[in-house]
């Protein structure tokens, strides 16, 4: 079978090996469309944390399945599945509380060990769901907004809340729609008006504000002075990570979701006076994945993947995903 790995940072090779043999407690899957996320492009440019090469990428997956022994999902040959791509070790302080998906030994497909970007993959059958009424382009985007769907359950968000959400890349639309389907009103910041305007008119954001000296009284403005019940960063970037609690109101919550690799600082005082909640969300849960799917039909799946293309056409394709000149919100490749 064919599959593309990353031999080195900047460099992708087109190869093939044989193909993968399931083991007990395993499910033997096709791999149809993997989605590009934030990590594979970082993995590529040489600056993601704690990455190992040659890896084959891709954690996005839409997937059918082509073997597999009895399960307690009741998934059978032929379903089509989601791949939750957090396998956790169910032993762990984490794990015993629930939250697998800060598992102190976690293991993502794609990152820490070999991903979807391959023919055919075998992976655990206990993160597999049944997504036999999905398309393709829906499975592939299943996992970014469960992401989003883990941070709004986090902050505990409220029907009425007004919500800031810094950051209008895949990670932060899926948070402003999610944000709005929990009855939430929305102001998407960015830099990028290209973004804003797909925030606006695709999303159907409340309120865009440019990112800028002026952002924070615009968000002023639009709350009658009271600012942001809650405020998601999505953009990792470490300037807008250390302004968000200004669009922070007193008694808020401050949600990390991007992640910055170095360090953060914040005057005490300030974010003090506040009682600010700051909570980090990683990753998602099996909760999350299923919530996603169940409201899958509310969000603009054609319009969010902007590029898609053949993985015999990804290797010379993939450079252009990284300008934001091309206009890219989600590329997609096509395995089958």
């Amino acid at each position: 079978m064919k599959y593309i790995v990353c031999e080195k940072p900047g460099e992708f090779l087109l190869q093939e090996k044989e193909a993968p043999i399931r083991k007990e407690g395993e499910a033997l899957l096709q791999i149809n469309k993997v989605g590009i996320c934030g990590t594979d492009l970082h993995a590529y440019a040489g600056n993601q944390a704690f990455f190992t090469y040659p890896r084959i990428l891709g954690h996005e997956l839409a997937s059918e399945v082509l073997e597999i022994g009895e399960n307690e999902r009741g998934i059978k040959a032929g379903d089509k599945v989601v791949v939750m791509p957090y396998v956790s070790c169910g032993e762990c302080i984490a794990c015993r509380n629930g939250k697998t998906n800060c598992c102190t030994n976690i293991t993502v497909l794609g990152v820490h060990g070999d991903g979807g970007m391959q023919e055919q993959i075998t992976v655990p059958a206990d993160i597999l769901l049944p997504a036999n009424n999905l398309s393709n382009d829906e499975m592939a985007i299943v996992e970014p907004l469960a992401i989003g769907a883990h941070s709004i359950r986090r902050a505990d968000i409220k029907p009425g809340e007004i919500v800031a959400v810094v950051g209008c890349g895949p990670i932060g639309i899926g948070i402003m729609k999610l944000a709005q389907i929990a009855g939430a009103k929305v102001i998407a910041i960015d830099m990028n008006e290209q973004r804003l305007e797909y925030a606006k008119e695709k999303i159907g954001v409340d309120y865009i504000v440019k990112a800028g000296e002026n952002a924070v009284n615009e968000v002023s403005e639009i709350t009658n002075g009271d600012l942001c019940t809650a405020v998601f960063d999505a953009s990792g970037n470490k300037y807008a990570l250390e302004s968000c609690p200004d669009y922070m109101s007193h008694g808020g919550r401050f949600v990390l979701v991007g992640l910055s690799k170095g360090e953060l600082t914040y005057t005490h005082p300030k974010v003090h006076a506040k009682e600010m909640t700051l909570m980090c969300s990683r990753n998602a849960t099996t909760e999350d994945f299923e919530h996603v799917i169940s409201v899958l039909n509310q969000f603009p799946t054609e319009s969010f993947i902007t590029h898609n293309v053949p993985f015999t056409e990804m290797i010379e394709n993939f450079d252009s995903w990284l300008k934001p000149e091309t206009g890219v919100m989600k590329a997609t490749v096509n395995f089958n």
